[in-house]
């Protein structure tokens, strides 16, 4: 094998026009965004949400005050502060104001249950908490406080406030069944409180190689969730990555529509991170609804558009998209899942703008690789490098050995937006970190121009919706279940969500189950897109020769029906 077969940088001279990998990246504290944002585009609307519009100059104030609130609550340097938030005007703020604080965040995802909650609150040791009144999350959250050691306070942010007069009032009276009764003690403050100060924080000392700005919780099949430690260096260099991805950005010109949660990995970097560097004006949908998307993005004039391939499918087949404008888009990237070689091309046919895949892991801040934006846009392929970033293919029986241009292997990372680990997972970060290569468990090659393609997973992590469902958590739940004796799951083809979960139950002895009653028994242990959509009982299930239940010939099994 020749270097040249090997050679890991031949992206250098297929790079489209304007954008240079060797260009040195920013690396910054996350908040002299917020700082610069304030200076350039004060005026410029920051946040719209619902109608309810914020300008940088009054997003940039919420963000100190935030800051100076959750000092005066006891936050320090290091401290944790998580979000449990759907998609809000209280997400940037709380960000932002915790990091100005010296906290680090640990996002969370609103649909998880109280299990999930507490597991993850513990090993991050989250200390302040910041949720909505709303009775699907406020409960659930308040619960964790007498569940966990770690949790002492709660921040409850309410709806009517940040949305447009009429629509405020008519909320509180039209969703006061949705309303969750809010403790009134030490335990818990309201938003209100937390930011009525001075809005004078205390400087605080920022190291922007070595503090974690946010612990991103991701998984995987074989083990326990994992804190994936992303520092203030990560974060800043994958922002300055993608800034420097889209030819022709007019800085405090843009709109973004944010439909996807902040609280992933991919909207927080895609959406919040990028619009502060940028000025752009963050067009924030609290959840996904196709009619309102469409809407939204017809008439806000939206000219980015971030998703994940469900939702480009979902757009596609509108029964009436043609009463919607989506002519001003200029850019949209898919990313959380692979995107279907026809979606694609629908979608370009219906707007007139590219749709370009990208690819990351949590891991990676997250953005790794993209297709162009200009020029070369290879079908099939997740793209190029973003720059600063390399990429090797590594022989999957001996992976220090590399592999030659379009043979597989394991996809290998290296770059400035690579974790600095997981969190207390001194094992699991030595197997995963290589002198500084990111294992990504991913099998894929590369041409000749080095333009990148995946063709399978290691893990047997399920992609749905964009979202990374893992399988230990569905099985986990299952097992609760008395009359379960083994369970194995697995992901299968589904035409909406990419990837769906099946589980495959055996009982014990005597004992009687069907999926109607089962799925009862899951919904408050598993959040809808974890729940397996189909469910088969067997007498035996495959394992291997120590007698550890087998995935492989279930995938197999299911391969061969779909096929």
């Amino acid at each position: 094998m020749t270097t040249s077969d090997v050679h890991p940088q031949p992206w250098l001279h297929h790079y489209p026009e304007g954008i240079d990998w060797s260009t040195p990246l920013t690396r910054r504290a996350l908040n002299e965004y917020i700082d610069d944002a304030e200076i350039r585009f004060a005026d410029r609307p920051a946040i719209d949400f619902l109608g309810r519009k914020t300008t940088y100059a009054q997003l940039a104030a919420h963000i100190r005050q935030a800051a100076k609130g959750f000092q005066d609550m006891g936050v320090t340097k290091g401290s944790r502060v998580g979000l449990c938030l759907p998609n809000t005007p209280y997400s940037v703020i709380c960000y932002f104001g915790a990091l100005r604080a010296g906290a680090t965040v640990v996002n969370y995802n609103p649909l998880y249950v109280e299990r999930e909650l507490a597991f993850q609150i513990s090993d991050s040791e989250t200390e302040i908490m910041v949720t909505m009144d709303l009775k699907v999350l406020y409960p659930k959250v308040a619960a964790m406080l007498n569940q966990t050691e770690s949790l002492q306070q709660i921040v409850v942010c309410r709806m009517s406030p940040i949305l447009p007069p009429l629509k405020g009032l008519l909320f509180g009276i039209v969703k006061r069944k949705e309303i969750a009764a809010v403790t009134d003690d030490e335990t818990t403050m309201r938003f209100e409180d937390l930011i009525n100060n001075d809005g004078q924080p205390e400087e605080v000392e920022i190291d922007i190689e070595q503090d974690i700005a946010v612990l991103q919780y991701t998984g995987g099949t074989t083990g326990r969730s994992k804190g994936a430690m992303l520092t203030q260096a990560n974060l800043s260099a994958n922002i300055s990555q993608m800034l420097s991805w889209f030819p022709g950005l007019r800085p405090g010109e843009e709109k973004i529509v944010g439909v996807l949660p902040l609280f992933h990995v991919f909207a927080m970097t895609a959406v919040m991170n990028f619009a502060v560097a940028s000025g752009t004006e963050m067009i924030l949908l609290p959840r996904y609804e196709l009619d309102q998307t469409l809407k939204t993005l017809s008439a806000k004039k939206a000219t980015l558009f971030p998703a994940v391939p469900t939702i480009y499918t979902a757009i596609n087949q509108a029964p009436d998209l043609a009463k919607y404008d989506l002519s001003s888009i200029r850019y949209c990237m898919s990313g959380g899942a692979p995107l279907p070689l026809e979606v694609k091309r629908q979608f370009e046919q219906i707007t007139g703008c590219r749709l370009v895949e990208g690819y990351g892991l949590s891991e990676s801040s997250p953005v790794a690789t993209c297709n162009a934006m200009t020029g070369t846009n290879k079908e099939n392929s997740i793209g190029l490098p973003v720059p600063g970033t390399d990429i090797t293919i590594h022989d999957l029986e001996a992976p220090h050995d590399l592999m030659p241009v379009g043979e597989r292997g394991e996809v290998w990372i290296k770059g400035p937006q690579i974790m600095k680990g997981y969190l207390n997972q001194a094992q699991e970060t030595t197997d995963t970190l290589r002198d500084g290569w990111l294992r990504t468990g991913d099998v894929g090659y590369m041409d000749d121009q080095g333009h990148f393609f995946l063709v399978d997973r290691l893990k047997d992590l399920i992609l749905c919706s964009g979202y990374n469902v893992y399988p230990r958590m569905v099985e986990e739940a299952i097992y609760l279940h008395s009359a379960v004796s083994e369970v194995t799951v697995i992901g299968i083809k589904d035409e909406y969500r990419g990837e769906s979960p099946k589980a495959f139950i055996k009982l014990k002895p005597n004992e009687s189950l069907n999926e109607t009653d089962l799925k009862q028994f899951l919904e408050d242990k598993l959040s809808k897109i974890e729940m397996p959509s189909h469910i088969e009982f067997r007498d035996e299930l495959p394992k291997t020769i120590i007698g550890k239940l087998s995935k492989k010939e279930l995938v197999a099994e299911e391969q061969a029906q779909q096929a």
